[in-house]
């Protein structure tokens, strides 16, 4: 296998919540490539937690941040400015709905419960590559996390299928602003992982199961693959790819039922 070497990178990844999340999964292997690392966490509820995880990690960065605050955002980085310099790469896998929001008919979502969604989802990676890109002074990677519900109907996904679509869109369009700044904004569409934020998905196990009987690889994907995927997003070695959504789903995505 080709090594991927990020020693000397720094960067940072929002959406760590626990060690089975997909954040927690790209953070080690960017870490384990060498890169430097810091981490955001909603609140003292998990701040604790993350910085436990923090500690498996070299000369960590930890940092408070409510993808709802701008000023909290803006803080962030002007701490990786101060501690950092510059960064190389930014990893986006913040994703929230209400859970009423995530059962029922999608037609009863609340105007509230729908603001929220796409704000936390969609919205949030707009200032962070606004505060970011200014850091990336020899260009940069930005890699957000997304699923096929962007483009199909997956019941019980709801609204936030609404918010991943935003989402991809976001993608594409910060691709084509910051090019010229040799910044690459991309997604990962990932298969259905069992992560705890997935537990609060209705019919969730139904989705893994039709995943892996319908998929070509016939199998369900795992955490690790996506984080190899990201590594590969945050590396030299994808300096020619930009405003890709990239599916990590076992061939899911290509087949029509």
């Amino acid at each position: 296998m080709f090594p991927i070497d990020l020693s000397g990178k720094k960067g940072v990844v929002f959406g760590v919540a626990n060690d089975r999340s997909i954040a927690w999964g790209i953070t080690k292997a960017l870490s384990q490539a060498g890169a430097r690392i810091a981490l955001t966490y909603q609140g003292d509820r998990l701040k604790e937690r993350v910085e436990d995880l923090a500690t498996n990690l070299k000369d960590p960065l930890t940092l408070p941040c409510d993808a709802t605050d701008d000023d909290q955002i803006a803080q962030v980085f002007q701490s990786l400015k101060e501690e950092f310099g510059e960064i190389s790469f930014l990893v986006h896998s913040i994703a929230f709905a209400n859970k009423e929001d995530l059962s029922g008919r999608y037609a009863d979502t609340g105007r509230e419960g729908y603001r929220m969604a796409l704000e936390i989802s969609a919205y949030s990676l707009l200032p962070m590559i606004r505060h970011a890109a200014p850091l990336m002074t020899e260009g940069g990677s930005v890699v957000a996390m997304t699923f096929d519900a962007s483009q199909r109907v997956y019941p019980g996904y709801n609204v936030m299928g609404t918010a991943k679509a935003a989402l991809e869109h976001g993608v594409r369009q910060l691709a084509y602003e910051f090019g010229e700044q040799n910044i690459r904004v991309n997604a990962i569409s990932a298969g259905p992982l069992e992560t705890l934020a997935a537990r609060g998905i209705s019919g969730f196990r139904d989705m893994r199961h039709a995943a892996a009987d319908k998929a070509p690889l016939k199998r369900n994907i795992t955490v690790d693959e996506v984080a190899q995927a990201a590594l590969f997003l945050c590396s030299g070695l994808s300096s020619g790819i930009t405003g890709a959504i990239i599916p990590v789903d076992a061939g899911y995505h290509i087949m029509a039922v």
